[in-house]
């Protein structure tokens, strides 16, 4: 993850202790990729909760901390009593933004709806993991969790952000949340704003103010960083990363959890078969579309098909080796003529399915695209929006 924050430059040049623009309006404007999709986005409900957690309106049982490691947040502690049954505590003395008390009872009614169809807060993800036969309360601070089957990740799945721990809404707190951050308005797909929480218990937060404005192309992102609309930038062609850096801008990367991956349909298509499968893996080269699509900022090929270091990921290497991907092809029932690959009379062909709001997807898929053509297939790219992508894939478009 690689971002960009502006200072004033300008006034950097005549007096060295310029503050930034952001610090000497007591505010920050940052500009992101994604955005609220209502006026009052349930942080329950789809993924509201990642921009209510990150903007600081909204908290969870557990966190994850800058070194990935799992920590209690709103917890005091977690237990599991059985392999069914995990005890959380609470904290004590922890508020509402509204001022009420955060109890067990209130925290078993914030959940309780993520797994309601009726529920403007459900979320079908959020409660296929929580996998949840029941929640009781155990005195004041206690919630008793039993799950449907023995889960070790449980205590991971509580830092979810879409688990948030809320209270009653009401006019003034229609989100009624407590981190430091209250949340003030949300303008679908364009805005979300909210203001410092005076009364955290962890002390009142630097900034008065922070806007969130949504920009889904990278570029114009960009484009708004350098003229000084925002103040910061997280979501840009990171090739741009070096470029923007000499202007005087204060370039910040670091290492982070996000994958770029591809979902494959094995359900049906080419990609059914376990050998095709293999083959086109075998045919991408990671390092060259890492080298490629985030020049500038960096990042590590997956070494394996799922990341290292986790206990529950099998270690199926991924190495790049296009003779053995037209080996596979063959052993496939592919009969490569003239040059492309033909399988049960026709061409074989690939489709890709991304979305351009992140920007280094679409050179991704085109990378992709050109490593497959380099041995004889054909691989189709439709880039679009990130709803109207997912739902082309999960129509198995």
């Amino acid at each position: 993850m690689s971002f960009f924050t502006r200072f004033a430059c300008a006034a950097t040049l005549a007096l060295s202790t310029a503050l930034p623009t952001f610090a000497q309006e007591d505010s920050l404007t940052i500009s992101i990729g994604f955005g609220p999709t209502a006026e009052i986005p349930d942080p329950r409900a789809s993924y509201n909760g990642w921009i209510s957690n990150q903007t600081g309106v909204t908290e969870t049982l557990m966190g994850i901390d800058y070194d990935m490691n799992l920590y209690p947040r709103l917890a005091k502690s977690i237990k599991q009593s059985t392999p069914t049954t995990w005890r959380v505590t609470l904290r004590d003395g922890l508020t509402f933004h509204d001022g009420s008390e955060v109890t067990a009872q209130a925290v078993i009614d914030a959940i309780t709806p993520i797994s309601d169809k009726e529920h403007a807060g459900h979320n079908a993800r959020v409660a296929k993991l929580l996998d949840l036969a029941g929640m009781t309360s155990d005195g004041g601070n206690v919630i008793v969790f039993e799950t449907n089957s023995p889960n070790a990740a449980f205590p991971w799945t509580l830092s979810e952000p879409a688990i948030a721990v809320l209270g009653a809404a009401s006019e003034d707190f229609p989100i009624n949340a407590t981190g430091p951050y209250v949340f003030k308005e949300a303008v679908p797909e364009q805005l979300y704003r909210v203001e410092a929480n005076p009364d955290y218990r962890l002390g009142t937060p630097g900034l008065e103010e922070v806007r969130i404005v949504v920009s889904s192309n990278p570029s114009t992102a960009t484009l708004a960083f350098e003229a000084g609309e925002v103040d910061l930038v997280i979501n840009y062609p990171e090739t741009d990363f070096e470029r923007i850096q000499e202007t005087g801008a204060q370039g910040f990367s670091a290492p982070t959890a996000r994958l770029y991956f591809y979902t494959v349909n094995a359900a049906s298509g080419p990609m059914a078969n376990p050998l095709i499968r293999k083959a086109v893996s075998y045919a991408i080269d990671r390092q060259g579309i890492v080298n490629a699509a985030l020049s500038g900022v960096g990042g590590v090929p997956a070494g394996t098909i799922y990341p290292a270091g986790k206990g529950w990921a099998a270690d199926i290497s991924a190495p790049y080796d296009s003779a053995k991907a037209e080996t596979l092809l063959a052993e496939a029932g592919a009969v490569k003529e003239g040059g492309t690959w033909m399988l049960d009379g026709a061409p074989l062909e690939i489709d890709i399915v991304t979305y351009s709001s992140r920007a280094a997807l679409p050179p991704t898929a085109e990378l992709t695209q050109a490593f497959l053509g380099a041995i004889g297939v054909k691989a189709n790219i439709t880039v679009g929006e990130w709803g109207a992508s997912n739902d082309a894939i999960a129509a198995g478009g």
